[in-house]
């Protein structure tokens, strides 16, 4: 990649594109793996998702804008629980949370993990049963700690020593015996971006399985006797196609378990292998399907279990990303389209940074089309980028749009319901967009639009 004065995302000069993206023969079909399940061009060519055309979405809720396919959303919940019928499947609320969604992933049976005072009063405020969630972070306060408590939440993964004290003082003043877990960083660098790999040594999650602090952590809550200790817990990363880490991580972690039932006479009952299971968000994506990685999740813990006398831990997994990630698109429409100098062409929509991220952040890669028509124009390579004041401010770094894009269009961006709304920001105090679900040809808003008024009411003078 040659070197560029505004940032690497702009070094990759001139109109080639990455290696793996090719011009498409129908700059209007769909990639079905890159889309909602509903999502197709009606008879006017405009894209449809549940049943309602973009075009009278925009018209009745404007954009930019999240539209959420609810039977997206619900058949993916279902794939997960029918794959992985004999373990625990926690939502990543991380991903994305709101009232409606919880109350889908509470209606189809899921349990639910939160890992902030925010996503838990949210979770309560939906009535999902706290006896049904776990509680992550790094660094809990003691008032989410004693929230958590009060409110009977199922499971608190511990992530320091500082935080076995202080929820062992918590629980003690309460009169409970909390279930928890202990975060076992095992040293696999998943194949993902550094920022989104979290079980390598050098970060900040969980206690250290070669450095012998995750086993000082187990007999440390164990020889207390306060807090009732379920198993153990690994996260390897996010966006994750290959189990082989998976393999390894198992491995580790039922070693660890192991040495506790040696050294203390304790086998632990559960067993959690976190989430960070891929999704497609270009064609050079191949995710697999729920019930692939639950049998060959399955066979690395039997296998495991086996090579280590172990009894078989209840587990438990944590899709986000895989559940909810699909289930969106975002709408934008096209305001300026601009070729520089023949050297790219910039396709600028009423978005960007704030209500998507990702690209600038982790480098990640997007797919869009035009939405509202279909063109038979030939296939132009386009940049598609926002209205912020950043150069970094790319929605999708590459893709083949039709050349008669123009100002006016709509333009889908496909995969963006995970960590995209629950990322965005108000940067230029521009107000987030709403997240509109979409179901048998009706839509509803579950996430209204923010307003100036909404900015300036924060702001007291």
């Amino acid at each position: 990649m040659r070197a560029h004065e505004a940032g690497a995302l702009h070094g990759d000069l001139g109109n080639r594109g990455p290696a793996w993206l090719r011009s498409p023969e129908d700059v209007n079909a769909l990639v079905p793996q890159l889309w909602p399940r509903t999502v197709s061009r009606g008879e006017t060519g405009a894209l449809e998702i549940g049943g309602v055309s973009v075009l009278d979405l925009a018209a009745e809720h404007g954009t930019p804008a999240y539209l959420l396919d609810e039977d997206d959303l619900r058949a993916r919940c279902r794939d997960f629980q029918a794959a992985f019928a004999d373990a625990d499947v926690y939502y990543a609320g991380k991903s994305f949370l709101c009232k409606a969604v919880v109350k889908v992933i509470d209606e189809e049976g899921l349990f639910l993990d939160v890992c902030s005072g925010g996503e838990l009063a949210v979770a309560l405020a939906a009535g999902f049963p706290p006896e049904r969630m776990g509680f992550h972070g790094n660094n809990k306060s003691v008032s989410e700690l004693r929230r958590a408590l009060d409110a009977g939440v199922g499971r608190i993964i511990l992530d320091s020593f500082q935080e076995i004290d202080r929820l062992t003082a918590l629980a003690r003043e309460a009169g409970k015996r909390p279930a928890v877990l202990i975060r076992v960083t095992v040293g696999v660098e998943a194949h993902t971006h550094e920022f989104i790999a979290t079980a390598h040594e050098d970060q900040k999650f969980g206690f250290s399985l070669a450095g012998g602090a995750a086993f000082e952590a187990a007999v440390r809550v164990l020889d207390e006797d306060v807090l009732d200790l379920r198993g153990l817990h690994s996260h390897i990363g996010s966006q994750i196609f290959d189990t082989s880490g998976f393999e390894v991580s198992a491995r580790r972690v039922l070693q660890l378990q192991a040495q506790i039932r040696d050294a203390r006479g304790v086998e632990l009952a559960e067993l959690d292998l976190g989430g960070g299971f891929g999704i497609a968000y270009t064609t050079q994506d191949d995710p697999s399907p729920a019930g692939d990685l639950a049998k060959r999740i399955n066979k690395i813990v039997d296998a495991e279990c086996a090579a280590e006398q172990l009894r078989r831990p209840r587990l438990s997994i944590e899709p986000g990303r895989a559940v909810v990630g699909p289930a969106v698109l975002t709408l934008y429409e096209v305001g300026t389209v601009k070729n520089v100098d023949g050297i790219r062409t910039y396709v600028s929509v009423d978005g960007g940074m704030s209500d998507n991220i990702r690209t600038a952040l982790y480098d990640a890669s997007y797919s869009a089309t035009v939405a509202g028509r279909a063109s038979a124009a030939p296939p132009m390579l386009a940049r598609v980028v926002g209205k912020h004041c950043e150069s970094g401010d790319i929605v999708v770094k590459d893709e083949f749009l039709p050349a008669d894009v123009q100002p006016g269009d709509l333009l889908a961006v496909p995969g963006t319901g995970a960590y995209c709304r629950s990322m965005a920001s108000n940067y230029n105090h521009v107000p987030r967009p709403p997240v509109v679900a979409v179901r048998d040809g009706v839509s509803r808003v579950i996430v209204r639009r923010e307003t100036e008024e909404d900015l300036l009411a924060l702001d007291v003078g």
